[in-house]
């Protein structure tokens, strides 16, 4: 019989974060530090909105864009918090999360064989999504010695004739790392300069702990050179609502819209008109999520100093991505022994690409009680490898 599958699919590798989570499903208290999902219940008047919407028979089609209601919202949201203008008539598209929105984005501007800029540790789904798009993923490596910021140099080193975008993942998953309003400004002379573009991936754009997050789109001559993508999963603790949106020049944005409508139709309209409140009243509600994730995150490097484990300091996202390389197992290897040993689940840095090998990633989207049992079984572990224990 003839092959029935894709040779690009099938050599593409499944998620390395899946693995593990698997395995802890199965395993009698176990306890997972590897989902990137908030522990917040959405808060209720974004639940109640939803629930009014169905309550008035509100299941019908949006248009394939998105309710105008909602594309409203997200250019006042956008200006309030980030000063930066969009036309929701032209230039806005609400999507099943930030991941459709990311592929999507790639589909309709990648020709085969054009180069996308990938900036590792990254999200899992960039590179595939290029792949699928008929690109040539190019990869830069981010280092702990910068931050894992991306530098002026790193990015010149890569770019060549065929280079056309550059994927921006700031704050990132899994590294915690954030791009200050500078850092970005000197990354944008170098886009306008090389005539590239980019795709700005922002989800956990209002989870930072130093400084309001920046939008690259804001800086001059760069709303016409971006794809800014966001969502609502991770700041409003949306993730089952599934939904995300994309702003960019209209001319991308149609072509985008064109993939969408043959593909998807329209993102879920209960869970439009949830999002409209959130929009409109959840400003208090991410507020306290943020002070929360930023006790934990505080709490995380204390414990990580005092028990000898190196860890830059992150200041975006709910991860950290400390160093284990001084104990001489991979990242596979760690934590497969640490979730064997002590139960305890993590994601290998290798998950988020190559130069992720010696990292592990650690989620603190849980509760302080989860957390101070997670790492006390952490410590017993690394004492054991130490011989202390």
């Amino acid at each position: 019989m003839r092959n029935p599958l894709s040779d690009t699919i099938v050599s593409i590798p499944p998620s390395g974060i899946r693995k593990f989570f698997d395995i802890v499903s199965e395993m009698k208290d176990a306890i997972s530090l590897g989902v990137g999902e908030p522990d917040f219940d959405t808060p209720w008047h974004i639940r109640e909105e939803g629930i009014y919407s169905l309550e008035k028979g509100r299941t019908f089609y949006t248009s394939n864009a998105g309710l105008k209601e909602l594309k409203s919202e997200i250019c006042n949201y956008l200006k309030r918090r980030m000063d930066v203008s969009y036309d929701p008539d032209g230039e806005v598209m609400v999507t099943v999360g930030g991941s459709e929105a990311i592929d999507i984005a790639l589909r309709a501007m990648v020709n085969p064989g054009d180069e996308v800029l990938v900036p590792q540790p990254s999200y899992v789904s960039y590179v595939p999504c290029v792949t699928l798009a008929g690109g040539k993923p190019v990869i830069i490596e981010l280092e702990e010695a910068d931050q894992f910021k991306l530098t002026r140099e790193k990015l010149l080193e890569k770019i060549t004739p065929q280079t056309k975008i550059l994927i921006l993942p700031f704050p990132n998953n899994p590294t915690g790392a954030i791009m200050e309003k500078e850092e970005l400004a000197v990354i944008a002379e170098i886009i306008k300069e090389k005539d590239l573009f980019v795709i700005s991936d922002e989800i956990y754009g209002e989870l930072t702990y130093k400084n309001q997050h920046t939008t690259i789109a804001a800086l001059r001559g760069m709303k016409e050179r971006t794809v800014l993508i966001n969502g609502f999963s991770k700041a409003y603790a949306m993730t089952g609502w599934r939904l995300g949106y994309a702003c960019a020049p209209e001319i991308i944005l149609k072509q985008m819209l064109k993939i969408h409508q043959y593909a998807i139709m329209c993102a879920p309209t209960t869970s439009q008109y949830a999002a409209v409140s959130a929009l409109r009243n959840g400003d208090g509600d991410v507020e306290m999520m943020r002070e929360s994730y930023n006790q934990r995150r505080r709490y995380l490097m204390h414990t990580y100093q005092e028990m000898g484990l190196e860890c830059f300091e992150p200041f975006g996202a709910f991860y950290t991505f400390p160093n284990i390389k001084r104990f001489g197992m991979t990242s596979d290897e760690f934590a497969t022994r640490l979730l064997k040993e002590e139960k305890v689940a993590v994601v290998p840095g290798t998950a988020f690409g190559d130069c992720g090998e010696g990292y592990l990633r650690i989620s603190y989207a849980y509760s302080l009680k989860s957390l101070k049992e997670a790492l006390g079984r952490i410590q017993r572990f690394i004492w054991r490898l130490e011989g202390k224990g």
